[in-house]
């Protein structure tokens, strides 16, 4: 008797989901040939056509939905076993790195989850900058990291993906006939990056006003209407505004928020974490 490979249920329940195999990759965090290639091993387990063409897509045979319908329910199962029997199994402590500027949005749902399924783990949180957080999950100084940078000696998976966008404060008044004043990070800093090459896109010209190494700093600056910054959503305020393309400022690309742990890590216990957590969100991105 065959046993279906969980991994491949839930790629095609996530291309199901996406509607498309590039959808189904980027949810995922695969290459797209990744995906294909999971799928044709899907099919060859299964013996049958799972996918066929319609149009330019490709979408679900009655038996590809059929084994989707089954492999929802097998991955709820999975789930709910790893969370029922493994909460009883986990005790310690676990140290978790996040950003500040998600440290009161992403990271309350995550130490939720571990809280309620973990409850005699106990956690020491740091909040800091990403770059130095990844330092910190390399050197083993943490165990996990919830962080927008990547690695490839790392093991991820995505929490959320939050739109980007430039951040005034609420009674900011954007002069178009002026260069951009611009509240940004000091080195190294992703949404600096991200708003530089954003704005050398463009005919805009702006300067940079006001440069901070922390985010409390950058909130002070957009607060005290200093200029503008450029933010993943996580980071307005009820006394802050969004500038966009109607004030002819150009898009900027979303940020992706991942959590990270060594791949080469030996503790039972963030191995354990890790998947319980990559479990749950995995599901909630496939609906």
């Amino acid at each position: 008797m065959k046993n279906l490979d969980l991994d491949l249920l839930r790629t095609l329940v996530t291309v199901e989901k996406a509607n498309t195999f590039s959808g189904a990759a980027q949810a995922l965090f695969k290459t797209q040939s990744a995906v294909t290639q999971q799928m044709q091993r899907l099919e060859n387990q299964m013996g049958c056509p799972l996918f066929q063409k319609k149009g330019r897509r490709r979408v679900l045979t009655a038996q590809g939905q059929q084994l989707a319908d089954y492999g929802r329910r097998l991955l709820a199962i999975n789930d709910e076993a790893l969370r029922s029997i493994g909460r009883n199994q986990m005790e310690g402590q676990i140290k978790l790195g996040a950003p500040l500027d998600v440290a009161d949005t992403i990271l309350p749902p995550v130490l939720t989850h571990i809280a309620r399924h973990a409850p005699r783990v106990r956690m020491e949180i740091r909040v800091d900058r990403s770059p130095f957080l990844m330092d910190a999950l390399n050197s083993g100084d943490i165990d996990l990291t919830i962080s927008t940078r990547s690695s490839p000696e790392l093991t991820g998976f995505a929490l959320r993906t939050s739109p980007t966008a430039w951040i005034c404060a609420a009674d900011y008044i954007y002069n178009r006939r002026a260069p951009l004043p611009l509240i940004l990070a000091d080195e190294p800093s992703i949404f600096r990056r991200l708003a530089l090459d954003a704005l050398g896109q463009t005919r805009l010209t702006w300067r940079i006003n006001y440069v901070a190494p922390t985010l409390v700093g950058i909130k002070a600056a957009v607060r005290a209407g200093l200029g503008v910054t450029a933010r993943s959503v996580e980071f307005l305020g009820a006394d802050m505004r969004v500038l966009g393309e109607a004030d002819g400022l150009p898009p900027l690309p979303p940020m992706t928020y991942m959590l990270w742990t060594r791949g080469d890590t030996i503790s039972p216990l963030t191995i354990a974490i890790y998947e319980m957590l990559k479990a749950q969100f995995e599901q909630q991105a496939a609906g």
